[in-house]
């Protein structure tokens, strides 16, 4: 048997990061700093997901930079309304990098780069302005 735990991303900014996921609705579950290792590691999950599916925030305590070479894909996250969640998104000043034209997926990125693709449980019809909304960015 084998279960999914959690994604791993490299943050710059933690407590940036956190305020971003908090947005989409996810919420910090546990956290560890390791003096000797000079990391923090950050747990988030949706309500309800904490041991199942989770992301793991890495915060070096040394500046680093990363670049696309470290980077992956993306996150993947189930929303209730897609329209309701972009919209505070966007009014939270986060750039929807594909808006939900479809009624069904959008993107947007973490600050440090990450795509995350936010997907509808179910289907919405095509409403303004995302139906009109055009990409922005890469995601």
């Amino acid at each position: 048997m084998i279960s999914y735990l959690h994604t791993m991303i490299r943050v710059t900014d933690p407590e940036a990061t956190i305020r971003f996921f908090n947005l989409i609705g996810l919420e910090e579950v546990r956290r560890f700093d390791n003096e000797q290792g000079r990391f923090t590691l950050i747990f988030l999950a949706a309500p309800g997901q904490e041991g199942v599916a989770e992301v793991e925030l890495t915060h070096n305590w040394d500046p680093q930079e990363y670049t696309g070479g470290r980077n992956f894909g993306h996150l993947a996250y189930r929303v209730d309304n897609i329209y309701e969640t972009c919209q505070r998104l966007m009014d939270a000043g986060v750039t929807i990098n594909r808006p939900p034209r479809d009624g069904h997926m959008a993107f947007i990125r973490t600050p440090d780069g990450i795509s995350v693709e936010l997907l509808q449980d179910g289907h919405l019809p095509a409403q303004e302005p995302w139906a009109s909304m055009p990409n922005e960015g890469t995601w």
